[in-house]
């Protein structure tokens, strides 16, 4: 049957959203309109704050009034009208036609019951199931959503699963009433590019089991690529574009689309600096045409012959295991097992894995923050392990790190002209305050943000201007070498791109020497110039990029490859 001749599961009809703040009010969604009929998936597209959570929201009855407020508008849902339902109907609906799978598993799932328990109250709740049978329906989801020793594993509490595990309890609590309409927000975000592909395939077969219907949200085109049907684009709390996968990744008629295709690094043919959302249009909406100067491709130069700056000789760094009543240390986890490298100087060695591989781990020891279990780490040939406090005060001036929440890494209590000057007075104190002041100045601009920004407080901020703070600060005692831990990895698509074209700029004009750690291999593939795979605390493989990406050698790098979003349209 044709799907545009069959009745809409779910109609949105001219819904607007407000939220009401200290200063003003905010619109949220602006007349937005889209139908989803039985059986398809449309993707719901844009950066953070575009709307696309609140639509989500709106669909349940879950914006909290006040201070949100549903202006104007109308959800039906199997034909009727959603916004005119008391609690009591919606509660009814809620987990059981319609089900939601939210962006962070950890904040949804109740950390004191265990996973089996909160999947089974869903089934007892609205199936009416004993608590027998519920277990039973419960192991059964738990094993359908590919979860291993699902009998076991239902015993489990959320913290002692892995970030794809906490996301697949999420899905099969989801789809335990056999909902009609799934709303995933956002719930690849945070995973490694295999567990993605493994929750994507998984969506697609589900769908395909129970003929539910889909609205699946998200910031990143390629990833609704392989399954949506269609796709709605948010820009603003407005519908800028809809149109079917194929006719978006093909002919995007809005330039907002259009730059949000362009912003994702390839495999292959990136620009020498990413295109981003304002080289497609301007901040009034006026659609503008990327120059050729800004289409050239990416030509990396050949750092082969530079001088060796960081040398690494077979670094361990293991955990211990303890247990027992006088906490006996039983085994250890190795994080770090007997890893060597070189890093030239003005090179950026990029590092990926998967969660857990031991990148981060490796990033910090190298820097001192994390005690080594052996191995040596040479600087500009200085013994780092060997240098007393005073000594290695002094090397973190040359050494810094970009870690990866900028929400996390800025104290909330300093303003972001204290937080640069910090630096400043730690390892510059001789210093006036004036020029400290004048040194923070030139630091906010040199990240694109503006001077009179310096007196704000990270809350004030979005994530990625918290982002370019952060590079801000390890760039204001000038040093030479950073490690940037999954620096990009929260950050929307075409923020992702502005903050990586910063990092390169910032080499070039300061000549930088860059270890660039992520699992998202597109982003390091554009970044690096040599890249290393990381798995099991060990470096499995390392070449250039180009001979990563073209000829992998070992397994697992050409499992991770696999695992990648081509951006190659679903089309039926």
């Amino acid at each position: 049957m044709n799907k545009a001749n069959q009745q809409p599961l779910l109609r949105i009809q001219d819904l607007s959203v407000s939220f009401n703040s200290a200063d003003a009010q905010v619109q949220a969604v602006n007349r937005l309109s889209f139908d989803i009929n039985p059986g398809q998936t449309l993707g719901l597209v844009g950066e953070s704050g575009s709307g696309k959570s609140v639509t989500a929201l709106s669909i349940l009855g879950l914006i909290p009034q006040p201070p949100g407020k549903i202006t104007q508008g109308r959800i039906e849902f199997a034909g009727n009208d959603l916004l005119s339902m008391t609690e009591k109907q919606l509660q009814k609906i809620r987990g059981n036609d319609i089900s939601m799978v939210f962006q962070e598993p950890m904040t949804s799932l109740n950390p004191v019951f265990r996973v089996g328990f909160q999947i089974a109250e869903v089934l007892r709740l609205h199936k009416k199931l004993s608590k027998k049978q519920a277990w039973q329906k419960t192991v059964e989801l738990m094993d359908w959503v590919g979860i291993p020793e699902p009998q076991r594993r239902c015993k489990a509490y959320p913290h002692e699963l892995s970030g794809g595990q906490k996301q697949r309890v999420m899905i099969a609590m989801a789809i335990a009433c056999e909902p009609k309409l799934l709303i995933c927000d956002e719930p690849t975000t945070a995973l490694d590019v295999t567990i993605q592909k493994q929750v994507l395939e998984l969506l697609q077969q589900l769908q395909k089991d129970t003929g539910m219907s889909m609205l699946f949200i998200t910031h990143d085109l390629g990833v609704i690529a392989d399954l949506a049907d269609e796709v709605v684009v948010m820009y603003r709390s407005q519908k800028v574009e809809q149109a079917t996968t194929s006719d978006i990744f093909t002919h995007a008629k809005h330039p907002y689309s259009k730059g949000l295709l362009a912003c994702r690094p390839q495999l292959h043919g990136n620009p020498r600096r990413l295109l981003t959302v304002s080289d497609f249009m301007d901040t009034d909406g006026k659609e503008l045409t990327p120059t050729t100067k800004q289409r050239q491709p990416q030509i990396k130069a050949d750092k082969s012959s530079a001088d060796t700056l960081l040398s690494v000789e077979n670094l361990k760094t293991y955990f211990p295991i303890k247990s027992g009543l006088f906490s006996r240390v039983k085994s250890h986890v190795k994080a770090v097992d007997g890893v060597s490298f070189t890093v030239r100087k003005g090179e950026t060695l990029g590092l990926v894995g998967e969660s857990g591989c031991g990148k981060t781990t490796l990033g910090r020891t190298l820097l001192r923050l994390q005690q080594a279990t052996s191995g040596a780490v040479h600087y500009d040939g200085i013994d780092v392990f060997a240098q007393s406090s005073q000594q290695m005060r002094e090397l973190r001036s040359r050494m810094q790190i970009i870690f990866q929440d900028p929400y996390a890494s800025l104290n909330p209590r300093m303003t972001v002209g204290q937080t640069l000057m910090e630096p400043l007075n730690i390892h510059q104190s001789q210093i006036s305050k004036a020029m400290r002041w004048q040194r923070a100045v030139e630091l906010i601009q040199q990240v694109g943000l503006n001077p009179d920004q310096l007196n704000r407080y990270p809350h004030e901020f979005s994530g990625g201007q918290r982002q370019r703070i952060s590079i801000a600060r390890a760039l204001a005692v000038e040093p030479e070498f950073i490690v940037c831990d999954e620096s990009v990895s929260a950050l929307d698509v075409s923020v992702q791109a502005q903050v990586l074209n910063l990092l390169l700029d910032l080499q070039e004009q300061r000549d930088l020497t860059y270890i660039f750690i992520s699992h998202d291999l597109s982003v390091v593939n554009f970044i690096a110039d040599r890249v290393g795979v990381m798995n099991e605390g060990k470096i499995v493989e390392m070449n250039s990029a180009e001979e990563i990406y073209s000829n992998p050698q070992n397994p697992y790098t050409q499992k991770l490859l696999e695992a990648i979003p081509q951006g190659v349209p679903k089309i039926s």
